[in-house]
């Protein structure tokens, strides 16, 4: 059976990424440290999903520790690797930014040097649309801007770019980076909005919208960007025969076999479209508290899909309503609320 390399998956798009590759038939190893950034119980609850699968094998293992990332990576041999873990969140970067580097920089440098090390087809990785920053131009493409990001959070993903080119370049490995739109979907982080909104509403607490609701997101659900992360995943990397150095196309290379795309449900919705949409779902009318923009949000997302199209056939497609309509209902089961 193929093996294939999860990090982060005791985390929220990791979970559902493993369901999806375990039905595919790879034998998947799913590294996690189960760092308690959030309630470790959410996580303990989709690692025993995950272990009921007698081809899921856990590793709870901190990228930190590289010896044990390598030992790892001597004794199951993995074909490929998708490199999800990471320290996520905006606002928690503005308290605790030596975290980010530790876990997003230090971490992703093990995982460089494990397909360094150890032979492997291709290296997918996840960075965020939150490294467009100031970009204001819409919609946003890999192929320009991402160059002004406004937290140290996207900073570091902008940073796992240019240490995935590198590499690349250096020692020929595939490497992908996948530039993630607004993730929602069941099992969602409590830190995300959609959870806290909810959690919210259904126990008739006031919800915070920041900038008076004036910011525009491209929600893009769950099962849309594991489809994506899949469908990049068996196409490695290459080299862009067309690159030119002298307008240098910063989402390709002509020295790499190195790519950047964009997942997203390429749909800007209004914030206040969506807490509408979990409104609905619940069947409950929001406490609203208007708050000023905070520190690190952008106003606007929307993302360029072409190229994952052009790539795979593929654009994702789920309403904000349809995939808010899923998140609660997991919402409700889950909590018996």
């Amino acid at each position: 059976m193929r093996k294939l390399l999860v990090t982060g998956s005791a985390g929220f798009i990791g979970f559902h990424l493993c369901q999806r590759l375990l039905r595919d038939g790879w034998h998947v190893i799913g590294l996690d440290c189960v760092s308690p950034y959030y309630d470790p119980a959410l996580k303990e609850a989709r690692l025993a999903i995950l272990n009921a699968n007698n081809h899921f094998s856990e590793a709870r293992i901190s990228l930190e520790d590289r010896d044990a990332v390598m030992e790892l990576m001597a004794r199951e041999k993995p074909e490929r690797i998708i490199h999800l873990a990471a320290q996520p969140g905006v606002r928690y970067s503005l308290d605790e930014p030596q975290a980010y580097v530790d876990a997003n920089v230090t971490g992703f440098l093990t995982i460089l040097e494990a397909a360094r090390r150890y032979t492997v087809d291709h290296v997918v990785f996840a960075s965020t649309s939150s490294v467009y920053g100031l970009d204001g131009a819409m919609p946003l493409s890999a192929h320009r801007g991402g160059n002004h990001p406004i937290s140290l959070y996207a900073a570091t993903k902008k940073a796992n770019e240019a240490m995935a080119h590198s590499y690349a370049h250096l020692f020929g490995i595939p490497l992908t980076g996948l530039r993630f739109f607004t993730v929602y979907g069941p099992w969602a982080r409590p830190d995300m909005a959609l959870y806290k909104f909810t959690r919210a509403i259904l126990s008739g607490e006031p919800l915070d919208i920041y900038n008076n609701g004036q910011m525009v997101r491209d929600f893009t659900y769950v099962d849309d960007i594991v489809e994506g992360i899949v469908r990049i995943a068996d196409r490695p990397a290459a080299v862009n025969a067309d690159w030119n150095p002298d307008v240098p196309d910063p989402a390709s290379s002509g020295g790499a076999p190195y790519r950047i795309f964009n997942i997203g449900n390429s749909e800007p919705v209004e914030l206040l479209r969506y807490v509408d949409a979990i409104e609905k779902a619940c069947g409950v009318e929001a406490v609203r508290n208007y708050m000023p923009l905070q520190p690190g949000d952008v106003l606007a997302t929307w993302a360029d899909v072409d190229d994952l199209a052009e790539a795979t056939g593929f654009r994702p497609k789920t309403s904000v309503e349809d995939g808010v309509q899923a998140f609660v209902d997991w919402y409700r089961d889950f909590y018996k609320v």
